[in-house]
C-alpha cells in the first residue's frame, strides 16, 4: 500500500520508523512547520521531520492541512491510506475520504477512556493502574472512530508521564504494524466504542499548581502525572518552583498524630498544645526528604527545581533557604 504519515512529536516518531523498517511504501510525512524554539527563537523542526529527513522521506509541512495546497498535496500522493499518529490538527471530511483504505490513527489510551490532546497525561494523574495504546479508523469525531486493535500497560504507582509515553510510543509503532498486516490479509475488524468514555483536555496552568488540600495519594499522581513536562508547582515564601518526586508517607494513625502535631498553639492561660498541622505545612525534615501536611495524609517530597535553576534535591532546597519546620507550601 501507499502510505502518508502524519504525525509531530516525540511520540509519533517510532511509528514511523516502524512502518519503514517494516518495508512498507511510505509515499510522504505530513508535519507542523517549524516553529520558534529556545531562547533564540530560531525555527525548530518537528521530532518527525527530523526523523523523516534521516529515513530519506518526502515532508510536507502546510501549515492548514485542510487548505487547498494540503488537499492537492495528499492528492497528488495517492495514498491507500493515511496513518495519523498525533499530527496536531484535525482532518476535514474530504481528507478523511480520500484513501481508498481510510485513515487510521495511533492513540494513547485504551479507547473509549481518554479521548483528548492528553490521554497519558491525564491516566497518570487519575492515578490509573492500566493504560496501553489503540488503533482506530478516523471519522470527523474527537477520537471517536471505530476501535481496530489494542494493546496495554501497567501503570505502577511510581511511573511517571515521560516513562508510559516512552513505552506507549513504542508499543503504538509494533501495534500499527499488526493492523496494517491485518489490514492487507482483510482480517481486521473494527469495532465501534461503547460504553462510559472521558475526555483528556490540553494542559493549563491551572493544572499545575498543586492544592495541598487534597489527598496525599492524589498530589502524588499529580506530581508523576506532570513529569517530565510541564511539571507540578508550589511556592516557597512567593517563590515558584517545581516538584518532580514525591511519595506517599503510609504511617499508623499514631505516626500521623506525632509527625503531623507540630504547631504549637496557645490557649487563652497560656497553656501550650498543640494542633493538627495545616495542609501544605512542613512537618518533618528527612535525609532524603520534606515531609508536608496535606488534606488527607502526609506526602514526601523528594525532588525539586526552583526557577531557573537545577533540579536538586528538596533537602538540599529546603537547607539553602535556611527552612524552618511548620512552614507552609502555598
Amino acid at each position: 500500500m501507499r502510505l502518508v504519515f502524519m504525525g509531530t512529536p516525540d511520540f509519533a516518531v517510532p511509528s514511523l520508523r516502524a512502518l519503514v523498517q517494516g518495508g512498507h511504501d511510505v509515499v510522504g510525512v505530513f508535519t507542523q512547520p517549524d516553529r520558534p524554539a529556545g531562547r533564540g527563537k530560531n525555527l525548530k523542526p518537528s521530532p518527525v521531520k527530523v526523523a523523516a529527513e534521516e529515513l530519506g522521506l518526502a515532508v510536507f509541512q502546510p501549515e492548514t492541512i485542510k487548505s487547498n495546497e494540503g488537499i492537492e498535496q495528499l492528492r497528488s500522493l495517492a495514498p491507500d491510506c493515511i496513518i495519523v499518529v498525533a499530527y496536531g490538527q484535525i482532518l476535514s471530511r474530504e481528507i478523511l475520504q480520500l484513501p481508498a483504505k481510510g485513515c487510521i490513527n495511533v492513540h494513547a489510551s485504551l479507547l473509549p477512556s481518554y479521548r483528548g490532546a492528553a490521554p497519558i497525561h491525564w491516566a497518570v494523574m487519575s492515578g490509573e493502574t492500566l493504560s496501553g495504546v489503540t488503533t482506530m479508523l478516523m471519522d470527523e469525531g474527537l477520537d471517536t472512530g471505530d476501535m481496530l486493535l489494542k494493546r496495554e500497560v501497567l501503570i505502577t504507582d511510581e511511573a511517571t508521564t515521560g516513562e508510559i509515553h516512552d513505552q506507549l510510543a513504542i508499543l503504538g509503532g509494533k501495534l500499527l504494524i499488526d493492523t496494517l498486516n491485518r489490514l492487507e490479509m482483510n482480517k481486521l475488524v473494527a469495532t465501534p466504542q461503547t460504553g462510559p468514555t472521558n475526555y483528556a483536555p490540553l494542559l493549563k496552568r491551572e493544572h499545575e499548581r498543586l492544592d495541598w488540600s487534597r489527598r496525599a495519594v492524589e498530589l502524588h499522581h499529580q506530581i508523576r502525572g506532570l513529569n517530565p513536562w510541564p511539571g507540578a508547582f508550589s511556592t516557597f515564601r512567593g517563590e515558584n518552583f517545581k516538584i518532580w518526586r514525591s511519595a506517599p508517607m503510609p504511617l499508623s494513625d499514631q505516626d500521623l498524630e506525632m509527625e503531623a502535631r507540630k504547631v504549637e498553639h496557645r490557649t487563652s492561660n497560656h497553656e501550650p498544645r498543640v494542633k493538627m498541622a495545616d495542609p501544605g505545612q512542613i512537618v518533618q525534615v528527612l535525609e532524603d526528604s520534606l515531609v508536608v501536611q496535606t488534606g488527607d495524609g502526609v506526602l514526601r517530597i523528594l525532588e525539586v527545581q526552583p526557577a531557573g535553576k537545577r533540579a536538586m534535591s528538596a533537602r538540599d532546597f529546603f537547607n539553602g533557604r535556611h527552612g524552618q519546620v511548620g512552614e507552609i507550601f502555598g
